[in-house]
């Protein structure tokens, strides 16, 4: 149900994410790593489209396939044997992983189905599992989205999810 208010409020709630990420993360000299897949690196694409974000930005990773996934990022064969790549299971995975080979501040890592084709009655089109780390905490979540949503919509969709957690989870740390 949380995805759907989400998707309801878009563009309402946190209008310039980006920016407001891009400020938690300047104001408090932190970096960020990304590993992606169904955003095929729109979000990294997003958090580096603010003016100085070579200082926060570590490094951002387009792991599509099931090998990088467990080469790069350290997600078990029996993960994805067990749960698959689209799942909590997967995400939080890449989110340990990519944690502990950047040593970022925080991560941020996304796994779904962007369609049009691909989904299936248990991981529908517009399923997409979005996990966070930092060194004190981690989060997963998963999010539904419209299936009938273009694809290029669907990921930049995607990628607002991403960030609106991501805006919540830095502000929740500094507050917290």
């Amino acid at each position: 149900m949380k995805a759907i208010i989400m998707f309801n409020i878009f563009g309402k709630k946190k209008d310039n994410v980006e920016q407001k990420i891009a400020q938690i993360l300047f104001d408090h000299s932190m970096v960020i790593s990304t590993a992606e897949s169904c955003t095929g690196g729109l979000l990294s694409s997003r958090l580096t489209d603010i003016p100085g974000s070579s200082r926060y930005t570590k490094c951002n990773f387009v792991t599509y396939s099931n090998d990088m996934k467990q080469g790069l990022l350290g997600v078990t064969a029996d993960t994805l044997e067990k749960f698959g790549a689209v799942s909590k299971e997967c995400a939080t995975e890449m989110a340990a992983g990519l944690h502990a080979r950047t040593n970022a501040d925080v991560v941020v890592c996304t796994t779904g189905i962007a369609g049009p084709t691909g989904g299936s009655p248990n991981k529908p089109i517009g399923l997409i599992y979005v996990a966070i780390k930092s060194k004190y905490k981690s989060v997963v979540q998963e999010f539904r989205l419209n299936p009938k949503l273009k694809r290029t919509k669907m990921k930049y969709k995607f990628t607002q999810c991403a960030l609106e957690m991501l805006l919540d989870f830095l502000t929740d740390t500094i507050n917290g």
